[in-house]
């Protein structure tokens, strides 16, 4: 089970509501703070995740935790009919919905208010399911997966990129003096809520990663499981389905 992180741990909201909040704060410098922090390889890791998705010619796909639309976007590349993103936060999906419209895919893509722990979605219902960056957020991580597995078609697939660990020298010695002061700094730099990048980077050095979370994925109930570390492990991206 994934460690419990909260944003502002003062708060007497529960996590959910913490970081609906926080990523409301955050919400117009997330997508620019996500190409500095990333260097921009975060681009490259969500090709990587449509180009899976796309593989298995989706007609309907669900991308929660869509926060400003990025991997829904590029996700319209699959041919899909259907793509609704889901997140907590009304200003990320703001900001996806003003960037949707600059695109031409307001007819295509849906964005809508939602928590991943109880999907206002029929079972059995999608092709497709993603999450970037969004699981360690779960306030309870089987109970959103559970969900998932739910709302998954048989046979659809199940991806999911999320931060890592490096386990290698010296990519997990540089990636913990990094996360651990460079990643607030620059969040204090750029961002209007000192706490938001502090958070980000303590919950996903708290998070299972790897063969940790293939075996959660298992005993919800996936099949099919496998993951692959992205660039130095910095990064995974986990597959399974139903």
């Amino acid at each position: 089970m994934a460690k419990k992180i909260t944003p502002y741990k003062d708060s007497q909201l529960d996590k959910k509501k913490q970081v609906e909040q926080m990523f409301d704060t955050i919400s117009t410098n997330y997508d620019g703070l996500n190409r500095v922090i990333s260097f921009g390889i975060d681009v490259k890791w969500r090709k990587k995740v449509v180009q899976m998705v796309s593989e298995t010619n989706p007609e309907s796909v669900l991308d929660i935790a869509t926060g400003t639309g990025d991997l829904a976007i590029s996700l319209a590349k699959t041919g899909a009919k259907e793509i609704i993103g889901l997140d907590l936060s009304e200003g990320m999906l703001a900001v996806g919905r003003k960037k949707i419209n600059e695109e031409n895919l307001s007819g295509k893509i849906e964005m809508i208010q939602g928590d991943s722990e109880a999907l206002p979605f029929e079972d059995d219902r999608f092709d497709a399911i993603t999450v970037a960056f969004g699981v360690r957020n779960f306030e309870n991580l089987e109970k959103g997966l559970s969900e998932i597995l739910r709302v998954l078609k048989p046979g659809g697939i199940f991806v999911i990129l999320e931060t890592s660990v490096p386990t290698r020298f010296p990519y997990k010695q540089g990636y913990g003096i990094y996360s651990k002061y460079l990643l607030p700094l620059i969040g204090k730099l750029f961002s209007k809520d000192k706490v938001a990048y502090s958070y980000l980077s303590e919950s996903a050095a708290a998070f299972p990663y790897g063969e940790k979370l293939n075996n959660i994925l298992r005993n919800i109930g996936f099949i099919d499981v496998q993951h692959k570390p992205q660039t130095m492990g910095v990064a995974t991206i986990y597959a399974a389905s139903k």
